[in-house]
């Protein structure tokens, strides 16, 4: 049964991937858009912390994970989102629902092997500035597409509480921007319209350790490094005249010239690190550290005299509570209880102000009566930007939903 929900849930997500648009951020206009991924439902329940060497739950940030896993783990996740969008002076609010991570991680003796596809980043705005004097210009802008992820990993148990894994990513994708340049009640205007289809590969290697420091009491480890990659943009440039109707159809009367050329993005390293301490299967508190060197996202298009692009850093902490996971008796004591805190300082600074990212994340894990496998849902609440300098905030809640099937595989049975 988990075969063909696996096979069924992937040709979905291959399809989607491509489709959806996964934000409504007017920052996806920068780099390579908004980051989604952020871990599957258990880890984002959790503020984005998950140090303990699972068995039964597919850790997509360290690929050394994959090496504790005791049966074939198949996992699936989406979310709904509602963003309210403000400046200082107006306000508007929208809503996605989209697929996060599709994976399969596949226990092998000391060995553990994962791959999967991952909506990684998702562009996704339309933006407008109408002049009331008819003096300027009236501008409008709108982006879709983004950059998806599918890897292949292999972890490797060095002793019973340590481990180490690689991971290979090919990322692609497709980023399209369009914008429109005109005089409000005049039909004609000027259109730019980009394209670039991006490419390339990059490496993640982790490693996990924990260790008992009494009868009950253990510590927990996690270290993961991201190489530093490179993505290749074939671009498309098309400049032209055009008409458009009340809803902005384009209807092109003169074209000034297509353009082609390609470009190189510097995808930068980075390192995440995270402990904890606990008691497995019981509660376990802990957090994280990650910094990267934000550099090289930009393609031509988006370049700006008034962004920047820094040091991306964040800290999380969070854990979970299970008040008895052998209860017989007590579905709710059997539940796994997680919440965490999150901060992010993107890298991205508009218009000298840094965009900041922070969220509160609650989460629940239901088991299957009689199986493996669970159901977990995750709700975050949480701010991106600021209204200072001109500028957007973000005020958004996520309603998320994974699925995570457990079974075996690869075993000989016996008949008598």
């Amino acid at each position: 049964m988990i075969k063909k929900i696996i096979i069924t849930a992937c040709l979905f997500l291959s399809l989607v991937s491509f489709a959806q648009e996964g934000t409504s951020s007017p920052y996806s206009f920068y780099g390579i858009g908004d980051i989604k991924f952020k871990g599957t439902v258990e880890t984002r329940s959790m503020g984005g912390v998950a140090v303990e060497q699972d068995s039964i739950h597919i850790n997509l940030e360290n690929p050394a994970s994959y090496a504790n896993l005791k049966l074939t783990s198949f996992t699936i996740g989406g979310t709904y989102n509602t963003t309210g969008l403000k400046t200082k002076s107006e306000s508007a609010r929208t809503t996605r629902t989209t697929l996060d991570y599709l994976a399969v991680g596949l226990p092998l003796g000391k060995f553990g092997v994962g791959f999967g596809l991952i909506p990684y980043s998702s562009v996704g705005y339309k933006i407008e500035s109408i002049s009331t004097d008819n003096l300027q210009n009236s501008r409008r802008f709108n982006g879709k597409g983004g950059l998806n992820k599918a890897f292949l990993g292999i972890g490797y148990k060095i002793a019973p509480n340590f481990n180490i894994g690689a991971d290979v990513n090919y990322n692609f994708g497709k980023i399209q921007t369009n914008s429109l340049e005109f005089i409000p009640n005049i039909t004609a205007g000027t259109s730019e319209f980009n394209s670039a289809d991006l490419s390339g590969v990059n490496f993640n290697i982790g490693m996990m350790y924990q260790t008992k420091i009494n009868k009950k009491i253990s510590i927990f480890s996690s270290v993961n490094y991201t190489l530093q990659g490179n993505l290749t943009s074939q671009n498309i440039r098309n400049v032209s005249t055009v008409t458009y109707d009340s809803n902005f159809n384009l209807q092109i009367v003169d074209e000034l010239g297509v353009q082609k050329n390609q470009t190189d993005i510097t995808l930068p390293s980075r390192l995440s690190v995270s402990a904890g301490i606990g008691e497995s299967k019981k509660w376990i508190f802990g957090g994280k550290i990650a910094y990267q060197k934000n550099s090289g996202q930009q393609n031509y298009y988006n370049i700006s005299d008034n962004v920047s692009y820094g040091r991306y850093g964040s800290v999380s902490m969070g854990g979970y509570y299970i008040p008895n996971y052998n209860s017989f008796n007590s579905y709710a004591k059997r539940v796994v209880y997680r919440g965490g805190l999150r901060y992010e300082k993107t890298g991205l600074m508009v218009n000298s102000q840094s965009i900041n990212d922070m969220g509160l994340t609650l989460g629940v894990g239901m088991p299957l009566n009689g199986t493996f496998s669970n159901v977990n849902i995750g709700f975050e609440l949480g701010k991106k930007g600021t209204t200072s300098s001109n500028l957007v905030q973000e005020n958004y809640a996520n309603l998320s939903i994974g699925f995570s099937f457990n079974d075996t595989w690869f075993v000989k049975r016996k008949f008598n």
